[in-house]
């Protein structure tokens, strides 16, 4: 990923905090097959005793081959991303002094690489599933749970999955919030996505107000 200094995120635990916000990624992976991408929604597994890498836990249909890629070691990228919006040069006040703007996008990405392991053991999937459905349904006022349906039944979906473990050998995040511009230019574009009133330009101008 092209990533110039200023807009470099290096703060490994904000990193997974936008991963834990952000959980659903695109899994790349390339090898003998080609290119294949699929989005798929990911849990972190900090370190525990014994381990000596961060990890992001998933799972995806059996029916879907990449997973079969993987096994047979595909290099693999997984990316995130989180609020963008279209930046116009109308926004910048710098723009009635000399003209010299041009449109860009604002937007946060976090990229992660590793060494994948496939998991088709019952246990391990089952332990993944309720984590993951655990972090999503923790905010609602009478939280799901997998126990929630028939036994039966869910070990019957679990035959239906096969799970995915990626141990982070590498994760950058790139935060590109007109940090280049001048304050005033920021303060431009924050009041210009204000205005346009959506939800998706309303969560960008929050990431740039949280910079300072």
């Amino acid at each position: 990923m092209y990533l110039p200094s200023h807009f470099r995120q290096t703060d490994t635990e904000a990193l997974f905090g936008f991963i834990q916000r952000n959980p659903l990624a695109l899994l790349v992976t390339a090898g003998s097959g080609g290119l294949v991408a699929n989005p798929l929604p990911f849990f972190v597994s900090r370190a525990r005793d014994g381990e000596d890498k961060d990890r992001l836990i998933a799972h995806m249909a059996r029916a879907n081959p990449q997973w079969q890629a993987i096994e047979a070691g595909d290099e693999v990228l997984i990316s995130f991303m989180g609020a963008d919006h279209y930046v116009s040069p109308n926004w910048y006040p710098s723009k009635q002094e000399s003209g010299k703007v041009v449109p860009t996008w604002n937007y946060q990405i976090v990229q992660v690489r590793g060494t994948t392991t496939v998991h088709h053991d019952a246990a391990w999937l089952l332990d993944q599933v309720n984590r993951l459905t655990d972090q999503q349904e923790a905010k609602g006022e009478h939280p799901w749970a997998v126990n929630d349906a028939p036994e039966p039944f869910v070990t019957a979906r679990m035959r239906g999955i096969v799970g995915l473990e990626l141990a982070i050998t590498a994760i950058e995040g790139k935060l590109k919030a007109s940090q280049n511009r001048t304050e005033a230019d920021r303060k431009g574009v924050i009041d210009g996505l204000e205005s346009e009133g959506k939800p998706q330009a309303e969560a960008m101008a929050d990431v740039m107000r949280s910079l300072g």
